[in-house]
């Protein structure tokens, strides 16, 4: 199965701002990704996937990235520390995705540790050398290799090094407005803004994008292409469609496609607990986030939500 692939940085349009499904571990899997795609989301990352493995093992492969026909356009991201194995694992989904991104803002420490995710925002040179051994090794010339960074204490310092990805031929950088060391201190809209006016090639920001509202300021106050969601979409798949929060359409639809998908019952369960956090009471919450089969929690909400 090979797609009809078109370049996603044509997707980047003056004057409109592209609306972006993140990376998130465990949850950004296709099953998930077809739902906000149904709710006017215009481009989707994959969970990060650790390349190594996805190169070495067929196993890997099979159980971290599945797509099928409808799941475009799609960027896959990996996490990786070694420029052949990140152009490798670029070759083996590129006749499926229309992209890969680098992991470069992942702060776990078990990620810095392994030399992955955010602790590539200081090795400029690996960087560097990454993007190109993808560029140089893809012969699809619409195929993007982007990258998915922090910033650091000193912006100058975060400029410097998107300036040196863009020469190295990648070809959008999304920005999480946060250091390695912040969790959940408000977003650095000025950094992002700052990196924004660097570049010639599109930014995307990522940080606390919650609604249509957030996304229309954030565009205000930093002139980015893009915004990325994660935790705003777990908590309402259908916020870029403009909904406040999660129409009851939005969860029946969720259930077609999660046992259309075959998705695993934790799964399954895990995104209707996000999906309803705000239109459930605290009672309804003790009962709904115990339910132990899919059967069950169908049957939960065809008594209360029935259609």
């Amino acid at each position: 199965m090979t797609m009809d692939l078109k370049n996603p940085v044509d997707l980047f349009q003056p004057g409109r701002v592209l609306k972006i499904c993140a990376p998130m571990v465990r949850y950004s899997k296709l099953a998930f990704r077809t739902l906000v795609r149904k709710y006017e989301c215009d481009l989707c990352f994959t969970p990060m996937i650790i390349a190594e493995s996805f190169v070495k093992s067929i196993k890997a492969r099979d159980s971290e990235f599945t797509t099928n026909q409808a799941d475009g356009p799609l960027i896959v991201q990996f996490a990786a520390n070694d420029p052949q194995v990140l152009a490798d694992a670029a070759s083996i989904v590129s006749p499926f995705a229309d992209g890969v991104d680098l992991n470069c803002g992942c702060p776990q420490r078990w990620a810095m540790a392994e030399g992955y995710g955010a602790c590539l925002i200081n090795k400029p040179e690996l960087l560097r050398d990454m993007l190109r051994q993808v560029r140089n090794q893809i012969e699809n010339p619409n195929f993007s290799v982007s990258i998915k960074i922090r910033i650091h204490k000193d912006i100058k310092t975060t400029v410097e090094l998107c300036r040196r990805a863009e020469a190295a031929g990648v070809s959008w950088v999304t920005v999480h407005g946060r250091t390695a060391e912040e969790r959940h201190q408000p977003v650095h809209y000025d950094a992002i803004k700052i990196i924004k006016e660097n570049m010639s090639i599109p930014v995307v920001a990522n940080g606390d994008i919650k609604n249509l509202k957030d996304i229309a300021t954030t565009h205000q106050v930093t002139g980015v292409d893009g915004v990325m969601a994660a935790r705003g979409l777990l908590a309402n798949p259908a916020m870029f469609a403009g909904y406040e929060e999660t129409p009851l359409a939005c969860i029946w639809d969720w259930v077609d496609i999660a046992l259309e998908h075959g998705t695993p019952f934790t799964c399954f369960h895990h995104h209707l607990i996000y999906m309803m956090e705000r239109i459930t009471s605290q009672q309804e919450k003790k009962v709904f986030n115990v339910l132990s089969s899919t059967s069950a929690v169908v049957d939960y909400l065809h008594e209360h939500y029935g259609f």
